[in-house]
């Protein structure tokens, strides 16, 4: 299977993106997939949530690669589970915007990267999950330029819907001018409460414009799934019985039956 490139994305903080990022590739990691997390966030959550350092990473970086001082297979980092691995993100990336600036193909330096290294990796990963920053920025767009297909997680709370169309057009743009290839694989409800009639609202409303892009799974809101990240693991290792873990394991099988009605229909 030739390696699929996902981002996950939402220019908006605090919506679950990251702790999707982890538990998805958690997940998939659990069923023999191979995975590569890519942390293109300067704050250097996904790094910290898979159990790295975002300080002493400075060496072997997602900026060294973008600034093009290492190479790919030169700074993937193992994390302690199996089948899977990341390249780690710091503070150093938030300068790239900047010193890229007389860079007229900058947007595809991700994607040249990748391209170079999947070219003499012979399909290392199933899966390579981009971990987006929360906001519409150049790191955004270099993601969604070297991405076959998007996650969107979204929390069911007002104005969210206001957000995501805003994304749409981003990706529109994205797509008309520099990925033309680019999808909608998934829309994920996240943060849900069920004792919270907005919760319902925004997934009726949500169900309704997307359609059966709006996964059938939701990952509620949690304790545990909140703590996980500071005890450096996915919610999924930190504690698999809890609602939070259940949900995101139900979503990995979800996400995987999609992907064989993917290669039936192709």
């Amino acid at each position: 299977m030739k390696e699929k490139i996902i981002s996950i994305i939402n220019q908006k903080g605090g919506v679950g993106k990251t702790t999707t990022v982890i538990n998805l590739a958690a997940g998939l990691s659990l069923s023999n997939k191979k995975i590569l997390v890519i942390d293109l966030d300067p704050q250097g959550n996904a790094t910290t949530g898979l159990g790295l350092s975002n300080a002493d990473q400075t060496h072997n970086s997602i900026y060294q690669i973008l600034s093009g001082t290492k190479k790919i297979n030169d700074a993937i980092s193992k994390t302690k589970f199996s089948n899977l691995d990341i390249i780690t993100s710091n503070v150093d990336l938030s300068g790239l915007e900047v010193e890229t600036a007389d860079d007229v193909r900058r947007a595809y330096i991700l994607k040249e990267r990748l391209t170079t290294y999947l070219n003499n990796s012979s399909g290392l990963y199933d899966y390579i999950l981009i971990d987006c920053p929360p906001s519409l920025s150049l790191l955004t767009v270099m993601a969604l330029v070297a991405s076959h297909s998007i996650l969107v997680p979204l929390q069911t709370e007002f104005f969210a819907l206001e957000g995501i169309t805003q994304l749409i057009k981003t990706i529109e743009r994205i797509k008309v001018g520099l990925n033309p290839d680019l999808l909608i694989r998934g829309i994920l409800l996240t943060m849900y409460d069920k004792r919270n009639k907005l919760s319902g609202d925004v997934e009726v409303e949500a169900r309704n414009y997307f359609k059966e892009k709006v996964y059938k799974n939701v990952v509620p809101r949690n304790v545990r799934l909140s703590e996980a990240p500071s005890h450096g693991m996915p919610v999924i290792f930190y504690d698999k019985s809890c609602p939070g873990s259940k949900s995101y394991i139900n979503f990995t099988e979800e996400f995987l039956a999609q992907e064989e009605s993917y290669e039936t229909a192709a």
